[in-house]
């Protein structure tokens, strides 16, 4: 086994690495024997999982047709809804390759559920930068958030150590609060991204004091990193988009929205129209793209997963404070890079650039990204503009210069950009 790895690294060479990063590599390789098997556990889970639920709701070649105009009427939308429902252990499922963003998925999912009066309470901090004008909490007049509607937010910081402060959500949560909300994943932070059972752990306090409270998760990044997904531990609804995990590197836009069926129609009506809801939206010949992204999704983002845990050890042993660390369970795709300065940071965004299969001669640069207070550097040679499945590497220019990479649809993308990396 020794020398099939040793053999396989090797191959770099032709692409200009160093022996000594190529030793690296060998000893990180040996390193992960056992979260590589890990990983694919995960995976074939997971892979069975999405096969079941396709030939359990009869996907055929009639739902890859193509619908226009209003849209009513496509089973092969409505059938594609239903495998993700049954994927996620869903009541009802609304996809659309209407939705741009996991953002949007969010948004229409908070407008949905949100009332004047009612408190939504973010019990992972502050959430993602892209959604804090939704909720009216970011810089600039804002007359279209969720407080300016009457709505109010309120928000329960993890502990230290990255896990739920149970203690201090319960103490948080009072008659007027209508939803506890979860961000799986760890944004532009250097917290952990949580684990299923820290969202079971949450939900089942939440229900406890309230039945009727509605446990909202933020879904981008986490799906198919664990057996189990955010309903199946007590969440009543979750979204994402399809440019990440759950689109399998194929999907070229798209988002969805799971879970209750009454919380997932008025997220429909938020983005429609009251009275028509879910039941418009032409695919215009996107059903084949979203069906089969799912189908690859779960052998994606194990991918994904060996990417950066590679990252990890390999970069963790050349001294980079990196989280998670290479052995640690993962809840996201995520993986942080701390280089504690600005050149060092671009460096390695220009070394992931460099490695994409799109526009690897370009150097990235920091930028005013929309949606953002700082400026953001962005490594992203894609086949699908902000495909975060697809390597990439991003984060705001600020101390102490976090870098946050994601994704690989081959895990050698992302072993090559670490190897030269090493070499500078």
């Amino acid at each position: 086994m020794e020398s099939i790895i040793k053999d396989r690294i090797n191959n770099y060479r032709a692409y200009g690495v160093n022996d000594r990063a190529i030793e690296a590599a060998v000893k990180a390789e040996e390193a992960l024997a056992g979260v590589y098997a890990r990983i694919d556990d995960i995976v074939t889970y997971n892979e069975l999982k999405v096969l079941d639920a396709f030939r359990s709701e009869k996907f055929s070649d009639t739902h890859m047709g193509l619908t226009s105009g209003y849209g009513y009427d496509d089973v092969g939308r409505e059938k594609i809804e239903s495998i993700f429902a049954k994927v996620f252990k869903a009541e009802k499922a609304y996809v659309r390759w209407q939705i741009s963003t996991g953002s949007q998925a969010i948004s229409a999912m908070l407008y949905g559920a949100l009332r004047p009066g009612d408190i939504m309470l973010s019990v992972t901090g502050r959430p993602y930068d892209t959604l804090m004008a939704t909720i009216g909490i970011s810089s600039g007049k804002n007359d279209m958030s969720l407080m300016s509607y009457g709505i109010k937010y309120e928000e329960v910081e993890l502990k230290a150590d990255g896990t739920p402060d149970l203690e201090a959500i319960r103490a948080a949560i009072k008659p007027e609060t209508k939803m506890v909300f979860i961000q799986k994943s760890r944004g532009y932070t250097g917290r952990r991204a949580l684990l299923t059972d820290d969202i079971e752990k949450i939900a089942s306090l939440a229900h406890s004091i309230r039945e009727d409270i509605i446990v909202a998760v933020d879904n981008c990044y986490g799906e198919f990193t664990e057996k189990r997904e955010p309903i199946e531990a007590g969440a009543d609804v979750i979204a994402g988009s399809l440019i990440k995990n759950p689109g399998g590197g194929i999907a070229r836009t798209g988002g969805y929205i799971a879970g209750r069926e009454d919380l997932v129609e008025n997220a429909a009506r938020h983005l429609t129209t009251p009275g028509l809801g879910s039941e418009v939206g032409p695919t215009l010949g996107a059903n084949s793209m979203i069906a089969r992204g799912l189908f690859t999704a779960p052998q994606c983002v194990g991918e994904c997963l060996k990417g950066a845990a590679f990252a990890a050890e390999i970069l963790g042993g050349q001294g980079y404070k990196t989280s998670p660390a290479s052995d640690e369970v993962r809840g996201d795709i995520v993986q942080t890079i701390e280089f504690g300065d600005p050149d060092k940071m671009s460096r390695f965004c220009a070394a992931i650039q460099s490695c994409s299969p799109v526009d690897s001669f370009v150097t990235p640069v920091p930028w005013d990204m929309p949606g953002y207070d700082d400026q953001v550097i962005m490594a992203a040679g894609a086949f699908v503009q902000g495909a975060t499945t697809e390597l990439s590497c991003d984060g705001p220019m600020k101390p102490p210069y976090i870098a946050y990479m994601q994704g690989s649809l081959a895990k050698e993308q992302a072993k090559l950009a670490c190897m030269l990396v090493i070499e500078e």
